[in-house]
Order: structure tokens, then C-alpha cells, then sequence
């Protein structure tokens, strides 16, 4: 017989293992060298689809990658583009984000949070290529390692 809590525990302790070395790299580029911004907050939620739920579509790689730069994208455009009071500005980013996610099939429900992120920061469009692009990439590149090579989990899932 199968132990669920044991399970349970298991699946969850790994998941916050794989989480906090994936964020504490993360964290480390950004604060111990010149590279750069490599941390968003949204990248926090994206550990718990990613190690949590990596059989989730909402946690593949397309998802993960596309999902954060397409709603990273609209709050930049937003903020430099749209003159509006921050109180319309950021639920119109937050909600055309979604909308575009969902319309491209590359949901993922962190992202969601970013036009917020970049529309209060005032960010600009280098947002885009740190921390977005480069701080997904090296989110997915230990998410594959660690979900397909230690794991042996079916990671990204094949369609």
C-alpha cells in the first residue's frame, strides 16, 4: 500500500528544495556579480507549477517562458505607452495580459502578476530581457534537469 502523507511530503519537500536553490541562483547573479536584475516576484509562484505541478500545462516550458514575457511585454508597453491613471492602467495591462495568454495558448498563472510588477516600477523595455527572458531561462533550464534527469519525470510533457 502506497503512504500518501509520506508521498505527499516527499513530492512537497523536493518541491521547496528545487524552489529555493533555483530562486537562491537567482538570487545570487543578481546580488554577488554586475550582471544584473535576474529576480521577478512572479518567478516565486512559478516554482510552485514548475516543482509542485510540473505535470501541469500551465508549468511547461512554452508556457513558463511565453506566459512571462507576453504579460512583461504589455505592462512595459502599458506604462510607456498608455496615458492613464495608474488606477485604470494596471487592471487594463493585468486583464489584456490574460486575455493574450489565454488567445496564444501560453497560459501561466504567475504572469499574470507581472504588468502589475512593471506598470508600479516604471519599467522599461531592458524589464524584458532581465530579469524576463534571462531569469526564465535559467528557471527552465534546472527545471529540466531537475524534473527530467534527477526525477526521471516526464518533463516537458510531449504532446
Amino acid at each position: 500500500m502506497i503512504d500518501l502523507k509520506k508521498d505527499k511530503f516527499i513530492k512537497a519537500s523536493l518541491a521547496g528544495v528545487f524552489s529555493a536553490f533555483t530562486i537562491g541562483i537567482l538570487t545570487l547573479i543578481t546580488y554577488k556579480t554586475e550582471l544584473g536584475l535576474f529576480l521577478a516576484a512572479s518567478f516565486g509562484s512559478s516554482m510552485v507549477l514548475l516543482y509542485g505541478f510540473p505535470e501541469s500545462p500551465f508549468a511547461q516550458p512554452k508556457n513558463i517562458f511565453f506566459g512571462h514575457l507576453l504579460t512583461a511585454f504589455v505592462g512595459v508597453v502599458f506604462v510607456n505607452f498608455i496615458q492613464l491613471p495608474i488606477f485604470m492602467i494596471i487592471p487594463a495591462a493585468v486583464g489584456f495580459g490574460i486575455f493574450l495568454m489565454i488567445m496564444l495558448d501560453v497560459v501561466h498563472p504567475p504572469a499574470g502578476g507581472n504588468p502589475i510588477m512593471v506598470i508600479i516600477g516604471s519599467a522599461s523595455f531592458d524589464y524584458l530581457f532581465s530579469p524576463i527572458i534571462t531569469g526564465t531561462v535559467i528557471i527552465l533550464f534546472f527545471g529540466v534537469i531537475l524534473n527530467r534527469y534527477i526525477l526521471k519525470k516526464n518533463y516537458p510533457q510531449q504532446k
